[in-house]
């Protein structure tokens, strides 16, 4: 019988729980957990009794090999050292999106994964959603020709971008990154991942059209819980997480980000006493609430790419134009129209739950999990669908196109090592 692969979690917050879940599902073990808050490491620790705790991952580096592989998920700002020092180490590694907040730190990871022997593969979860594989086929196939351009839409959430990027821990560009790093290297390594092309020109408009200052009501209290004017407000603190409180699907994402107590006592407490019961209009808040981005593929073909906050919380929209037929997707479905015989034929992909994190990104993270064990049971790092240098191509479009909206000017992309 094989024996498990070994994981080591480091990083234990919302991300890293749902990943050793699906990876334990999967017949792995979590052979050690490092975190420095004492709940997430007893959390862990309680759910998956092999797991031996340690409150720092310098502890665990610092002991001969402890598991075959490494989950990271620490804060983005956080990634370079553990990533770098476990490579070093010959763990295999799964590394939490975005890889870094600097080039110079991801172009470090990468040259430490690359030296290795490791299998090295970032979380770019869209990737393995069953939708995605569907759609890659299609493309793949040569149904629709040459790709000719690309429409592409990521609906944030209003209730998600006031969760995470106006009161949560990706508000503030100097404490963690970018919007689009943040949020947006997903989509912009499926652009690349769908075309099977690299890009090499990018612009970009964008900005905080709305969560600041000068769009706060008349009368609005510092804390949704004590404002007059919270009732009629869509991101209404109360209104987001009380109706939450008591359903598992919403435990790990976003109410333990909020508190450990997920009980309606300590979820009202933290809209209290902490940062998730601001005001929308009242937080120290920098990164952009809407972003568009236009890319030029090698070849030519060309995307334009939205990113906004006002929408519901939903599947990616996508539509693909080809020289013999066009694709409409939306997630779950797909419509392929054929120019030859004037068809059109709708697949439709079932994916495994909804889109948000909660939900597993509609089967993508249970996806991942499995073609990294799979990898590492192997071997075989093509059970990975990104190598580390297509991972570092799509984090230099974000640089890219963050670099056009601040100057105005178009970027053009040189040097990165992603081969196709």
């Amino acid at each position: 019988m094989t024996r498990a692969v070994t994981l080591a979690l480091v990083g234990a917050g919302s991300r890293g729980t749902v990943y050793a879940r699906h990876a334990a599902a999967a017949g792995a073990e979590i052979a050690a957990v490092a975190d420095p808050v004492a709940a997430r490491r007893s959390r862990v620790a309680a759910e998956h009794p092999a797991a031996v705790p340690y409150e720092d991952w310098r502890e665990l580096a610092r002991l001969p090999r402890q598991a075959d592989a490494v989950v990271i998920t620490t804060q983005d700002a956080d990634h370079v050292e553990p990533a770098t020092r476990f490579a070093e180490l010959g763990y295999d590694i799964l590394l939490e999106k975005p890889m870094a907040v600097s080039e110079d730190d991801c172009r470090r990871i990468v040259d430490a994964a690359e030296r290795s022997a490791s299998i090295f593969a970032v979380c770019h979860v869209m990737r393995y959603m069953p939708y995605s594989r569907a759609l890659k086929e299609i493309i793949d196939s040569g149904r629709i020709g040459e790709i000719v351009s690309v429409q592409h839409l990521e609906p944030v959430g209003w209730w998600h971008q006031a969760h995470s990027y106006v009161r949560g821990n990706w508000r503030r560009s100097d404490e963690s990154t970018f919007m689009l790093l943040a949020k947006s290297c997903h989509d912009l390594d499926w652009l690349v991942h769908l075309t099977g092309r690299r890009v090499r020109r990018v612009s970009s408009f964008g900005g905080l059209a709305h969560f600041h200052a000068g769009n706060r009501p008349e009368g609005a209290a510092d804390r949704c819980l004590d404002c007059p004017v919270e009732p009629g407000c869509p991101y209404s603190a109360p209104r987001t997480y009380l109706p939450m409180v008591g359903d598992p699907s919403w435990e790990k994402w976003p109410l333990r980000v909020l508190t450990e107590d997920v009980t309606t006592e300590g979820v009202t407490e933290a809209l209290r006493t902490g940062p998730y019961g601001r005001c929308v209009y009242a937080c120290d808040n920098d990164v952009v609430d809407h972003q568009v981005v236009n890319l030029e593929f090698d070849g030519g073909a060309t995307a334009a790419f939205t990113m906004t906050a006002f929408t519901p919380l939903d599947f990616r929209q996508t539509r693909v134009f080809g020289t013999h037929g066009s694709i409409e997707g939306d997630g779950a479905r797909i419509t392929l129209h054929d120019f030859v015989t004037g068809a059109t034929e709708t697949i439709e992909t079932v994916p495994e739950g909804g889109a948000s994190a909660s939900d597993g990104h509609g089967g993508g993270d249970r996806g991942l999990v499995e073609a990294f064990l799979d990898a590492v049971r192997t071997r075989d790092p093509g059970r990975v669908l990104s190598s580390p240098g297509e991972s570092l191509h799509s984090h230099l479009i974000a640089w890219a196109a963050e670099r056009s909206r601040l100057t105005g000017e178009t970027v053009t992309l040189e040097g990165s090592s992603y081969a196709g």
